[in-house]
């Protein structure tokens, strides 16, 4: 049985930024990651790779590191978080799939894939404290969570037909787990992005917060109800519900990322690719 502070223990423990945990976990190993965690082991993960935390393979790298030591360590629960109020994550860096070798690009899809493994799979509770906007990959991270909690006034979706490639099948599947059918149909064959509101009326996410430490204080209501549940019989229990997609990536993993590798060296993606960066580059030059 899991073993939590009492509540206004992890309320004070979630509500502050600057908070006063009991231990950090490799202090000083990750460049991109602040991981940090209580006394019972209940872990809070910080994406903080400036400005928008692009996923590129380092950081994607890093994550999945962590879930690997939160799962050899029996962690009670993680929370996924970004460091900034305004994005949770931009998506998939595009400076490694635009005129890149092939390798680079298998790389990255490679290591995404490892990390919507652990993570959708991961036997401790996972909440995605959403601060910011979550396109594209933002999304997946999200989508791979248990439990999605977002701040007001902000978007989320997968809207990677707009630039040229289609959604590869496992995220496909991922969308159809959550929204259903119909409603990933129609959001992902149109690109579409989710208002805050939008997102929870179709089951996106779970719940709204005003701010970030109302996300945080959702996010220890949602971990403390599993106080009271033997591990292991919820862990059996996640499983038999995620074992279809969890086998799929495993199995079709490598297939899955070489189709993706030739899907986004085509020409016209890269030239589609290529006005994207540049669009954002002129939207940040004139933004300064």
């Amino acid at each position: 049985m899991y073993r939590y502070v009492c509540k206004t223990m992890l309320r004070r423990l979630f509500l502050s930024k600057k908070v006063s945990y009991q231990a950090r976990l490799f202090s000083g190993n990750f460049r991109y990651l602040e991981v940090l965690n209580n006394e019972n082991n209940v872990a809070i993960v910080t994406m903080k790779r400036a400005p928008v935390n692009t996923l590129n393979s380092e950081l994607l790298s890093e994550i999945s590191s962590v879930l690997t030591n939160l799962d050899e360590t029996k962690c009670s629960g993680m929370v996924l978080t970004s460091f900034s109020d305004k994005v949770f994550s931009s998506g998939l860096d595009f400076n490694e799939m635009y005129e890149s070798r092939p390798a680079t690009i298998r790389t990255l899809v490679s290591t995404i894939l490892e990390v919507i493994i652990k993570l959708y799979g991961s036997p401790f509770p996972t909440v995605a404290v959403i601060t910011g906007h979550a396109p594209s990959g933002g999304c997946v991270l999200s989508l791979c969570c248990e439990y999605r909690i977002m701040v007001q006034n902000f978007q989320i979706g997968l809207n990677v037909v707009k630039l040229g490639y289609s959604t590869p099948l496992s995220i496909v599947q991922l969308m159809v787990n959550t929204i259903g059918h119909r409603n990933a149909e129609l959001a992902l064959t149109s690109g579409r992005l989710f208002t805050t509101n939008e997102a929870l009326r179709v089951g996106l996410i779970d719940e709204i917060a005003k701010d970030r430490a109302s996300a945080f204080d959702k996010a220890n209501d949602f971990l403390n109800q599993f106080k009271v549940i033997p591990p292991i019989a919820r862990h059996f229990t996640k499983q038999s519900m995620r074992r279809a997609l969890l086998q799929d990536v495993s199995i079709n993993g490598k297939i899955y990322v070489e189709d993706f590798v030739s899907l986004i060296s085509r020409p016209k993606v890269q030239e589609l690719i290529a006005a994207y960066m540049a669009n954002m580059k002129n939207k940040k030059k004139n933004s300064n």
